[in-house]
């Protein structure tokens, strides 16, 4: 078994983006396992009967299959920007529930035609909603929580960043003053940049990849 935790993750992959953020910010070196959907290795169902990234396999055996769950362990360890102080439990749910359901309808809505309500409801404009309550956090300090990024930040964002980028065009003239900035800065922040490089998807017997911030240094 791996010194290191292994990470099965999908580079495009919001949840599997929030919990590389985590572990990167906590300083966490991982074998980081790149996960093709379409094909996954046979290891992540033994892993997680899931089967959906990221999970985390910890040198003791154990697994972590939720990626709030991994962000809470990595920061638990490590907390460099004291990302726990914006653990907000309520936004993160209403971001993975009702923003989640919407994003999936607006963006893939021939997948969900079996629906009762398929083609009765808005979902561009009930995500819209949900963003401008957003966008009114944001008001008071620039993060979610405050002035610093949190927990609660980098949880949010890559989902957002999915929302804005299905219509772009609709989006960067929609009335969110506070949030476009704020997700321009983290689009453009290091971090999301050291979690974003492109790997090819990993089969058994492949040389493992660490990934982390020392592996990068030590690279």
């Amino acid at each position: 078994m791996s010194a290191l935790p292994i990470l099965y993750s999908f580079r495009r992959c919001p949840y599997a983006m929030r919990a590389r953020m985590a572990l990167w910010i906590a300083g966490i070196t991982v074998e980081l396992r790149e996960v093709k959907l379409a094909n996954k290795p046979p290891e992540l169902a033994l892993a997680s009967p899931k089967a959906t990234v990221p999970v985390l396999v910890l040198p003791t055996g154990a697994v972590i299959d939720e990626s709030v769950a991994i962000m809470r362990w990595a920061l638990a360890r490590n907390d460099p920007e004291n990302w726990l102080d914006g653990d907000n439990a309520s936004l993160i749910a209403r971001a993975d529930g009702p923003f989640k359901h919407h994003l999936d309808r607006y963006k893939y809505p021939n997948r969900y035609e079996d629906e009762p309500d398929h083609g009765t409801v808005d979902h561009q404009a009930e995500g819209y909603a949900i963003l401008r309550d957003f966008d009114a956090l944001l008001a008071n300090g620039g993060q979610l929580c405050g002035a610093g990024r949190t927990l609660a930040d980098i949880a949010l964002f890559p989902f957002i960043r999915q929302f804005a980028n299905h219509n772009r065009g609709w989006f960067d003239t929609a009335d969110l003053p506070h949030l476009h900035p704020w997700l321009a800065g983290h689009l453009a922040s290091d971090l999301f940049g050291h979690i974003m490089p492109k790997f090819t998807p990993w089969k058994a017997g492949d040389t493992p990849i660490e990934f982390g911030p020392n592996a990068a240094a030590a690279a």
